[in-house]
């Protein structure tokens, strides 16, 4: 895992811009604190930090590929699963091999078949090729969206990286944001494409670009399609466990520490019970890590989300499985320290709006980093089964809007609403949303046949998979490799992916209850506990000291009247909240959350903001 960026000006020689390329480069040093690497050739500069995971010595980057034609060169960041296999065709092609990474299958598979050895990976992968045999860099992100890759076209070429902060860092670029980007801020709506930066614009899942000197085009190697599920249930049930199992085996392979991240929810202890079995074989152990909170356990208070505290289900899952394994236990002072907060936004480039279930995040993986550089992740498992509530809540199958915001709404209140009036009408959040859903719904694919009711949960499938999944990965993606982790996310395995959308409703819950599927597949490896919880929700802070060091932080705020959030934020509305007695809902302290996430992210980035 690493991160990958990058100039290609036609009109100029990259090799005089050292300069740049290295602000560029070293913005990435902390997903790659192990090594770093740049290059340049006439019209293009590549610039590497690396996370070693896959042959220590010999994966080192950018790497070439010297031809009669002309050099090819490479930035790669992920990884490729079934590299091995890929290995070996290739040596049957007449490729010789100098490392044993990775890297060097994926840049051997690139000259042997270009473009189109984008359908050969199975992984999580973002990279640029310099194709000097033709003048042209060509960009490939995976299927689902794992790794994030943005770019930012120039008149004479383009700039990418593997997060904004690269980008920003040529002295090309200006951090602007307009409207549309603020609109992006403050919906969940994830649009295709969309960087929120003016100017730049995210490498869509599942595309190549090619950048030559007659501009930038883009395929789509990959997208959801629907087809036809003939499998009945056994056989149905069996094909996931089938999938389950070998996606475990490819994504445990790595050449450092390793262990599994486990909440005591279904996806993960599935997940963590499956990949302890296969190291039993071994003869070895996984660890596995969870994180929890000071005094929660004991003084938990159910609610319409969360009925359950995750650590005896945990802990039953390590028992049964065998793990080594650790709680993380997060205090107030963590979770409320402002300089976690500005680790948070840095690592995201913006003010993303998640509280302290990003901060613990970042604290989490900050632990376990200290141990282990890879993690498996049960992440996406709600996505691809069907496990949120809005899965189950009639209003939410049939809004018409994306139907988390619906949830959302219910349980969290509008972000918006820390907003100043005269801002709020101009973004017209509403309308956006409207159009956003309305486009987001036309590339569904219906089957002849198809009852309503079955082609409604489609709709929410191929939504949730489409959309708002991407937003959870960015996230995972941004706190892991903040602190140098690699989290992988086996229920993003492609295979899975297409194989579980297609089944019907009909199968994925054939017992009335969320994530049948998943659950039938792995019940011989799960605790009885897990088997039978009830969804719960990434947990969050109950304690209500949290909330208050939230309000004396907004009062600080509000002692500097001349603070450019003000601009953004209604003074009155955040004076309201910080002097509230008491926080009675998950909405009030969202919005604390948000004005002091907004705050932080314009000092740091200071950006240009557009409001009319």
């Amino acid at each position: 895992m690493c991160g990958i960026t990058g100039w290609v000006s036609f009109d100029r020689d990259l090799t005089t811009e050292t300069r740049a390329l290295d602000a560029m480069t070293e913005t990435m040093a902390c997903r790659g604190p192990d090594d770093r690497g740049t290059w340049s050739e006439g019209p293009a500069a590549l610039g590497h930090r690396r996370l070693a995971i896959i042959d220590l010595p010999g994966g080192r980057q950018p790497m070439t590929v010297r031809t009669p034609d002309g050099t090819v060169a490479m930035v790669y960041s992920g990884e490729a699963y079934n590299f091995t296999e890929l290995r070996r065709e290739l040596a049957a092609r007449g490729h010789r091999f100098t490392t044993d990474s990775d890297t060097e299958v994926v840049l051997r598979g690139y000259v042997e078949w270009g473009d189109t050895v984008a359908e050969r990976l199975n992984g999580m992968y973002a990279f640029a090729v310099w194709d000097g045999r033709h003048d042209k860099l060509v960009m490939i992100r995976d299927r689902m969206g794992i790794k994030p890759f943005y770019l930012y076209p120039t008149p004479d070429g383009v700039l990418f990286g593997s997060e904004p902060k690269a980008i920003l860092a040529n002295p090309l670029v200006r951090p602007r944001v307009g409207l549309d980007g603020l609109r992006e801020l403050f919906t969940m709506v994830k649009t295709p494409g969309h960087a929120v930066w003016e100017g730049m614009r995210e490498v869509e899942p599942g595309t190549v670009v090619t950048v030559d000197r007659d501009g930038l085009r883009t395929r789509t190697y990959w997208r959801l399609e629907t087809r036809p599920h003939p499998d009945d249930r056994d056989t149905t049930v069996a094909t996931v466990r089938e999938l389950l199992d070998d996606i475990v085996r490819r994504q445990l392979v790595a050449d450092v520490p390793r262990c599994t991240l486990l909440s005591g929810g279904l996806d993960s202890s599935a997940m963590t019970a499956l990949a302890a079995r296969q190291l039993a074989v071994q003869g070895q152990k996984v660890r596995s890590f969870a994180v929890d909170f000071v005094g929660r356990t004991d003084n938990f208070v159910a609610d319409e989300l969360r009925g359950t505290p995750d650590t005896p289900f945990v802990h039953d899952v390590a028992r049964l499985a065998r793990t080594d394994h650790q709680d993380i236990v997060l205090d107030v002072a963590s979770l409320a320290d402002p300089a976690v907060r500005e680790r948070v936004i840095r690592a995201r480039d913006l003010p993303a709006g998640f509280g302290d279930m990003d901060t613990s995040l970042l604290l989490l993986f900050r632990a376990v980093r200290d141990q282990s550089t890879v993690a498996l992740s049960g992440e996406s498992a709600d996505e691809v089964f069907g496990g949120y509530l809005q899965f189950f809540d009639e209003g939410a199958r049939t809004a018409d809007t994306f139907p988390w915001l619906f949830q959302f709404a219910r349980h969290f209140g509008d972000d918006s609403d820390v907003l100043r009036a005269d801002l709020a009408k101009s973004l017209d959040l509403e309308h956006y949303v409207a159009d956003a859903y309305h486009s987001a719904v036309t590339g569904i694919q219906r089957l002849d046949g198809e009852s309503d009711f079955e082609y409604r949960m489609r709709r929410m499938s191929y939504l949730h998979l489409t959309r708002f999944v991407r937003a959870l990965l960015d996230r995972k993606d941004r706190m892991s490799m903040a602190v140098g982790l690699e989290v992988r996310v086996p229920f993003c395995d492609h295979r899975l992916v297409e194989y579980v959308y297609n089944a019907p409703w009909a199968l994925k819950s054939f017992d009335g209850r969320e994530k049948t599927l998943l659950r039938e597949a792995t019940r011989d490896v799960l605790p009885q506990s897990v088997y039978d919880r009830v969804k719960s929700p990434y947990p969050s802070t109950q304690d209500p000291e949290y909330g208050r060091a939230l309000q004396d932080q907004v009062k600080d705020l509000l002692a500097r009247p001349d603070h450019r959030v003000f601009d953004l934020v209604d003074r009155e509305k955040a004076d309201r909240a910080a002097r509230r007695t008491e926080l009675s809902t998950q909405a009030d302290r969202r919005g604390l959350e948000r004005t002091l996430d907004l705050a932080r992210w314009l000092d740091l980035y200071d950006p240009e903001l557009t409001l009319a």
